[in-house]
């Protein structure tokens, strides 16, 4: 377990849902909607967080979700609970999956790679429990290829990293460095939010 990680995350937790904005979210849930109707079979949920996401779950589904953060997972207690379907949720570090190979049918992440400390090492663990021809399906901001967000992004990151996440992660390259094979990114606002689909090599 990551204590470093886990103690920045613990420390966000009381004032997370007031950082992420109500507004980000209500922009968000469409896609996020869309991008969770996907859901089908044995799921794994990466960082559920304080549980904000939940709201974009399809109902009926059983769902395996993980954080860091035993204080994000206690804030999430009531989302989890009014979620028509099951979420079993537990403290793990996704560097230190504690599941057996090719466990999950798909995976789902919610702007949680700007935050993963070895984002490629992340990946390459989540590829491990995915079944051969598996789904990584992904919310993502990124890093941005353009002036003059670039340098902005990358001057942000110099701040935003001591409390909350990294702003300019290239997530599809770390995706296609860990192995899968991507099927589709979708730019959602500048080349900054996307979403992205992947699958694990058969």
């Amino acid at each position: 377990m990551d204590m470093r990680t886990q103690a920045k995350w613990d420390k966000a937790a009381p004032n997370f849902d007031f950082m992420a904005g109500r507004g980000a979210e209500n922009r968000w849930r469409p896609f996020k909607q869309d991008l969770f109707s996907h859901m089908d079979g044995n799921i794994l949920f990466l960082a559920l967080g304080t549980g904000l996401d939940i709201d974009a779950f399809p109902p009926g589904k059983t769902i395996t979700a993980i954080d860091i953060s035993p204080k994000m997972l206690a804030q999430a207690k009531p989302r989890i609970a009014a979620y028509k379907g099951t979420i079993q949720a537990q403290v793990m570090d996704v560097h230190d999956l504690e599941f057996a190979d090719a466990s999950f049918d798909q995976v789902f992440t919610s702007c949680t790679f700007c935050s993963v400390p070895d984002p490629v090492g992340g990946l390459q663990s989540l590829r491990r429990v995915l079944k051969p021809g598996g789904g990584l399906y992904m919310f993502e901001h990124t890093g941005s290829r353009y002036y003059p967000f670039k340098i902005m992004m990358n001057l942000m990151t110099r701040l935003t990293a001591r409390f909350g996440p990294d702003m300019d992660r290239p997530t599809v390259d770390n995706v296609k460095a860990a192995g899968y094979r991507v099927l589709e990114v979708n730019n959602l606002f500048l080349d900054v939010v996307k979403t992205i689909k992947a699958v694990k090599p058969a």
